[in-house]
């Protein structure tokens, strides 16, 4: 907004005052104070604000993590750096403003009638030429055409050597100096804004109030003062959590070593979350039907609530931020996957917690109820159903038209069905480390024809989850394959399994024979049931077979002795699964397809059950949902600032683009018994516009066409 990049020159015997005062105000420190905050804002854009310090060590490393912590990376809207960098910004802009306002004030109200006839000649838009009036006539009549176009127009008269002169000054788009005022305020009410709407405040009454971040738990109502703002606090902006049926007035003001309580002047009462789906399992709508009660006239005022939509109460927005668990209870079943461990129902509240006892796994383990997801849609298409290797499945047609026209085309075959609920939930150790778990509660048909539950597992939160599988029996549980599980751990009912596998198999008579087929059996089952080894490792599954034909085969032969050893024992493991139905009441498996396909998976998960890091996996049986929102509440006094901040950038723009600044001159004289003219034009940008205008006014106003480079 200036015609030089200096500041404020001061007189002062300082030579450091006049230098910070000059920097300060200069406008090359305000653009580079201006691309500070803009990386600033690439930053706050990109890097995820306010989450847990877990999270930046999990995607960035331990230094990068804490560097990331150090300059307040994770907030950088609120940040120290970042509101001083606005105040500075602010002061800045504010003494170019200043400096700069009076002189272009006062060049709206000049009309520079006093400009000489020689420094006109010296314009790129000149003309000259001879009129017939007199003087004052072509004067007021120049000036009359010229106010006639929208120009303002100031008439001086002036004696020369040969007479009375007369100077036409006008002018037009004045606006454009009234542009940049507008613009660079613009940029001093964004910031201002800015400031009033972010921590600014918040951190002064930490600074100067004695309020401090409160980093415990419990009970809201149990906070004491010094963690708590007050209801008259100028601005803020949390979060609020309602469960349904229930109402809350406290809101969280998330900080980097702990989180303020902001009390409010009225409690939310939730009535009823309202939450559709995308055929892709992603939100489409949530909204919240409540009730807020005022504090102070007890007053209540039904609203509903949706994102893009919020409630306005007493000057505090409230708006629709997500949503979440309210407190489900579930009825959890404990399924045993290892030796020594008995079945038991449990039930529980998600967000809570249940100790259990050493008796039930061996060590003391704590149940956490983290999440419960009534709605999980997943894509089960076919993936894999043709091959690019082979040359009689490819369809290129289908395949470059697929990659071409529409965006949401693809080649791969989705396949999106809910597959219903599931539970999550941890356990954690005396020690307390945690493991976190994801069970499905209804079969899922992954496409091989054999329904399998999902039991979930990873180590970490930036870890994905690893699922065994667990094939579903003719009555649809995994009862089957949990008596199959119990009956491969016990030594005798593997023994019984393996006669009959061996009366089955060799010919009564062949006594040598059966005796060495049932001590080869024995041998692989009891490899496949698994135990410690010397290393206090479990060693089991097909792993464990693997390792033993490579310690006890010589290579040659282990093709041929791998296929006889896999035959036999997954014919002891079907005489073991007959067995344990017939122990339970039930009729034998029949000789299908069905059979084969449950025995194929039943083998894969009794190898991979061994490699499970819990004794028990927990199904859910039931649950009771209950849904609750999470609102945002904000007091945001600088919102209307940003908005007329907006409003004169706006305006502003488009009159410094579109509004040129132009000045016309036309110095009538008399000479020699005649009456000479002569014109320029004076405009802040040289545009083909200008040429045109000049042209046509210069044929307008003294019949003329321009000199020369200006025709």
């Amino acid at each position: 907004m200036t015609d030089t990049t200096h500041g404020v020159r001061i007189r002062s015997r300082s030579p450091a005052l006049r230098a910070a005062v000059e920097l300060l105000s200069s406008m090359r420190f305000a653009i580079s104070l201006l691309t500070v905050i803009c990386i600033a804002s690439v930053i706050g854009t990109v890097l995820k604000q306010h989450e847990p310090a877990a999270n930046y060590v999990n995607q960035f490393g331990p230094f990068w993590a804490e560097l990331f912590l150090a300059i307040k990376l994770n907030a950088v809207y609120s940040a120290w750096w970042f509101l001083l960098i606005l105040a500075f910004l602010v002061t800045s802009t504010s003494l170019c403003i200043a400096r700069h306002t009076p002189k272009y004030l006062a060049d709206l109200r000049s009309y520079k009638e006093n400009v000489r006839e020689q420094s006109l000649k010296a314009f790129h838009h000149k003309a000259q030429a001879a009129l017939e009036g007199a003087p004052e006539a072509e004067a007021r009549r120049v000036g009359t055409l010229l106010a006639s176009g929208g120009w303002k127009v100031r008439l001086q008269q002036r004696q020369t050597a040969q007479g009375e002169g007369w100077m036409v000054a006008a002018k037009a788009g004045a606006a454009h100096k009234i542009g940049y005022i507008a613009a660079h305020s613009a940029i001093v009410l964004v910031c201002l804004g800015g400031l009033l709407d972010g921590d600014l405040i918040v951190r002064a009454q930490m600074w100067l109030g004695g309020k401090t971040p409160y980093q415990g738990g419990g009970l809201i109502a149990d906070v004491k003062p010094e963690h708590r703002l007050s209801e008259r606090n100028p601005t803020f902006r949390g979060n609020l959590l309602v469960a349904e049926g229930t109402q809350s007035s406290t809101a969280i003001l998330s900080q980097s070593d702990g989180v303020l309580l902001q009390d409010l002047p009225f409690a939310i009462e939730l009535k009823k979350f309202i939450v559709e789906h995308y055929s892709t399992g992603m939100p489409k709508l949530f909204a919240s039907e409540v009730v807020i009660h005022d504090k102070a006239t007890g007053e209540k005022t039904p609203a509903r609530i949706e994102v893009n939509h919020p409630a306005s109460y007493r000057g505090i927005e409230i708006y629709q931020s997500s949503f979440d668990d309210g407190g489900s209870r579930v009825k959890l079943r404990a399924v045993p996957l290892a030796a020594g461990v008995k079945p038991f129902d449990i039930e529980g509240v998600i967000g809570g917690a249940t100790q259990l006892s050493n008796g039930v796994a061996g060590e003391a383990l704590t149940l956490e109820y983290t999440t419960l997801r009534t709605i999980n849609v997943e894509n089960l298409g076919d993936a894999g159903a043709s091959s690019g290797a082979d040359v009689r499945k490819v369809d290129l047609r289908q395949s470059i038209d697929a990659r071409l026209g529409a965006g949401n085309k693809t080649v791969t075959k989705k396949e999106l069905r809910n597959v219903g609920p599931s539970v999550g939930y941890k356990l954690r150790d005396a020690a307390g480390q945690a493991r976190e778990y994801h069970n499905y509660m209804l079969p899922v048909d992954t496409g091989d024809g054999q329904p399998v539950f999902l039991l979930g597992v990873r180590e970490t939160p930036a870890d994905p989850f690893r699922y065994l599988r667990v094939p579903v029996d003719d009555q649809g549980s995994m009862e089957g394959f949990l008596r199959l599980r119990a009956g491969l751990n016990d030594p005798a009912t593997r023994e019984a399994a393996v006669r009959r596998y061996v009366a089955h198999a060799v010919d009564a008579e062949r006594k040598d024979l059966a005796e060495q087929l049932a001590q080869s059996a024995l041998r692989a089952l009891t490899l496949f049931a698994g135990g410690k080894g010397d290393d206090g490792k479990h060693h089991g599954g097909l792993q464990a077979i693997s390792d033993f034909m490579e310690a006890n085969v010589p290579e040659a032969e282990r093709a041929r002795a791998g296929e006889v050893l896999v035959r036999i024992l997954n014919g002891t493991l079907f005489e073991l699964a007959q067995l344990t139905r017939e122990r339970a009441g039930l009729a034998p498996l029949a000789q299908s397809g069905q059979t084969q396909a449950f025995m194929t998976q039943a083998v894969l998960s009794l190898s991979d059950v061994q490699i499970y890091p819990a004794p028990m996996a927990f199904e859910l049986k039931d649950f009771t949902q209950v849904q609750a929102s999470v609102f945002q509440v904000a007091r945001a006094p600088g919102k209307n600032i940003v908005y007329l901040g907006c409003a004169l950038l706006i305006l502003g723009v488009f009159a410094m683009l579109y509004v040129r600044d132009r000045r016309i001159w036309v110095w009538i004289t008399p000479q020699d018994g005649r009456t000479q003219a002569t014109m320029a034009l004076s405009t802040n940008r040289k545009t083909l516009d200008g040429d045109r205008e000049f042209a046509q006014l210069s044929q307008k106003l003294i019949g003329v066409q321009p000199h020369g480079d200006t025709a």
